[in-house]
């Protein structure tokens, strides 16, 4: 029969037990409950019922003090019921203090509970709760995790705890169970009815989820194997992809990047559960600029700042930001909050360095007193509407009683069909919606151009005159072109330090690291034309160049896997991170695998496109060519069913839809297609005529 379950003291001596176990964990019994202000007899009847219930765990001591021959610590349990039993007494203080207000007053505080609350509360620079136990109790969990099951956490599930831990995603107190996860998906709320956009999951593979079950804890690692926390695990589900990408995305659309991560890169199995922080990532750059949500409440309220408004960024800051965030302060009457998030944004983005020393370059611009800058470690989805409601969440937690929205707030660029994913409006729209219930003011982000005869910018819509005038602007794009080709980057349209940054990690193309990815099936001429254009190159000089052929890297790299789709995956993401360093180091990659799987092209590209250009070239070689040059005899044996899983026999190779150039080789000479890459790597400013 079941044991029975074990009793536990009513839930405001719990909370205040397990408070003080975990504030004072090495005190005596004596001074424990003396601090409760309970007897002896008592609190050692309470010990007996929080152990008995696997809240607290009970451990030797040396000690020559027989009242202090034991030590305290709350189990990650305990941590998790103290963290419940906080939200609970918080809002029954908030209820007797509502009650007390009303009849002295006649009338009720409004300071409503925090799962209700409809409006910007006067009390949004008090502290928010974090879900780390003490120092102590912390020491002592890391030694028990220690002997857990253990994930390894990925960048992203890494930016996800840590904004759950330090309260930047607060309500949350942990990844959401399937219950919560799919009323989130559905109807953007938490099963409970409070207001929350975006699905935050603890995604795992499916053999690390055959071992565990409900109810247990694990420990979660960072990637150098530092326990960051515990989960309790409460449960462990499927989650339907398609549906999640349809109804947070707006499209099960490969074509955007959170959807392929979706597919393609998270684990098939979601686990929920409470998490109990036992320390915070370690972060070594830019320290002094990290701040959490309490640790920024903590500068507002020391600084006297009651309005803050919080410009949301993962681009380098030009002059028409400063200009469009001058105005946004004025408007809402606020102090200024620069907020770029530095965790994972979308591929290809300048990197977080650049960025970060960018902002530190121009900061001299804004007006000390009334501007701070603050870094955000947050993962983006790029999910437009959702995820702009969701920033306007997060920058609540920190503080801020304002947020610019921008246009297309988080869109992440065009679908299959080459339309954007999102329209320029539907973020502010779906923020206005939400915005009373959220806490949180929008500020209208105006598309701010350059008016030359007035030397200054103004926004586009209120120029009344615009027909008079000449109206200066620089897209994004043109501002990539602009550098990728060495050429000028006028005054009035960014600082010249910013400019100056950018130029340092972004220098014309010509003098950047690049990858040249040539794809086709076995025996298409891949290797011949690669070996062909590397004696192309290294002739040109200038740059180091590499060949990191299929046949040689299997031998060097690889010679452990073998030929099924997943370890196809594994070589080919070898021969990607190989590039990406190459091309991060000024270096030229060229590869020259089959590479028959389209997500693992395009993951490689991802990896490589970080650093600089990925060249995709489709040696396009009919499959009868291939099999009449085969001197191998391999296609014959394919046939013969003797070699399993060979590509473009018994295993599919995905075409490539986009590449960057395509070459026929069929009655064409090596020394014409090898011309042919040069060309294209030429007409992209790669290399110089």
């Amino acid at each position: 029969m079941p044991a029975p379950t074990p009793t536990l003291p009513e839930d405001d001596l719990l909370f205040r037990v397990l408070r003080q176990l975990d504030l004072a964990p090495d005190a005596s019994q004596r001074a424990t409950a003396a601090a409760l202000g309970i007897s002896l007899g008592r609190l050692n009847a309470v010990l007996r019922m929080v152990t008995e219930a696997g809240l607290v765990k009970i451990t030797d001591r040396d000690s020559t003090d027989k009242r202090q021959r034991f030590a305290y610590a709350l189990t990650s349990r305990g941590a998790a019921e103290k963290a419940r039993l906080t939200d609970r007494f918080l809002s029954r203080k908030l209820a007797e203090y509502d009650a007390l207000h009303a009849e002295l007053t006649g009338a009720a505080s409004g300071l409503l509970s925090p799962k209700y609350r409809t409006q910007v509360m006067q009390n949004h620079l008090a502290p928010v709760q974090e879900l780390f136990v003490s120092a102590d109790s912390a020491q002592k969990l890391k030694r028990e995790a220690a002997e857990l099951t253990s994930w390894d956490l990925t960048p992203r599930q890494i930016c996800d705890l840590e904004l759950l831990m330090n309260g930047g995603f607060a309500p949350l107190k942990g990844f959401l169970d399937q219950e919560d996860y799919e009323s989130v998906v559905n109807t953007m709320r938490l099963a409970d009815g409070t207001l929350w956009p975006m699905p935050i999951t603890l995604d795992v593979s499916q053999a690390f989820a055959d071992g565990i079950e409900p109810g247990q804890d694990i420990a979660l690692r960072d990637q150098e194997g530092v326990i960051l926390a515990i989960l309790s695990i409460s449960d462990k589900y499927v989650p339907n992809k398609a549906l999640e990408a349809e109804k947070v995305f707006g499209a099960d659309d490969v074509a955007h990047p959170a959807v392929n991560y979706l597919h393609h890169v998270a684990g098939p199995v979601y686990l929920g559960g409470a998490v109990t922080g036992i320390q915070q990532p370690m972060h070594y750059d830019f320290r002094a600029r990290r701040d959490t949500p309490n640790e920024l409440r903590a500068y507002f309220r020391k600084l006297g700042w009651r309005k803050i408004v919080a410009f949301q960024t993962r681009n380098p800051l030009h002059r028409a930001h400063q200009e469009l965030t001058f105005r946004a302060a004025k408007e809402a009457q606020a102090n200024l909050l620069i907020h770029p998030v530095v965790g994972m944004t979308k591929p290809g983005d300048v990197d977080h360095f650049t960025r970060v020393r960018c902002y530190e370059a121009v900061l001299d611009q804004y007006p000390g007193a009334t501007t701070t800058m603050s870094l955000l470690p947050l993962a983006m989805r790029m999910a437009g509407p959702r995820e702009a409601v969701w920033h306007g969440l997060l920058r609540k937690n920190y503080g801020c009683t304002h947020f610019i929205v921008g246009r297309d707030h988080a869109g992440p660029g065009k679908n299959s069909a080459g339309e954007d994913f999102y329209g320029p409006y539907d973020a502010q729209e779906l923020f206005r919606e939400h915005q009373a219930e959220m806490g949180i003011e929008m500020v209208d982000f105006k598309h701010m151009v350059y008016v030359q005869e007035r030397a200054q910018y103004e926004p586009a819509d209120e120029i009344a005159d615009k027909d008079d005038v000449t109206i200066l602007n620089i897209s994004g794009t043109e501002l990539r072109r602009r550098l990728r080709e060495g050429l000028e980057i006028p005054e009035w349209f960014s600082f010249p330090e910013v400019v100056n940054e950018l130029r340092r990690t972004s220098p014309p193309r010509s003098k950047q690291g690049f990858t040249v990815f040539f794809t086709g099936l076995s025996g298409s001429g891949k290797s011949t034309i690669a070996n062909a254009i590397m004696v192309k190159l290294m002739e040109m000089g200038g740059r180091p160049v590499t060949l990191l052929d299929g046949d040689v890297v299997r031998k060097h790299l690889s010679s452990e896997l073998g030929f099924s789709k997943e370890h196809r995956d594994i070589n080919i993401r070898r021969i990607g991170y190989v590039a990406s360093e190459i091309t991060k180091n000024g270096g030229i990659a060229i590869c020259a695998p089959i590479a028959p799987y389209a997500t693992t092209r395009r993951a490689v590209r991802e990896d490589v496109e970080s650093f600089g250009a990925f060249v995709e070239v489709h040696v396009a070689t009919s499959i009868e060519e291939c099999e009449r040059r085969d001197r191998k005899g391999l296609y014959k044996l394919a046939r013969e069913g003797k070699i399993k899983e060979f590509t473009g026999i018994s295993d599919p190779y995905d075409v490539p839809a986009n590449p960057e150039l395509s070459v026929e080789t069929e009655n064409v000479d090596v020394d014409n297609c090898a011309h042919q890459v040069l060309l294209k790597l030429e007409s992209m400013g790669l290399i110089k005529a």
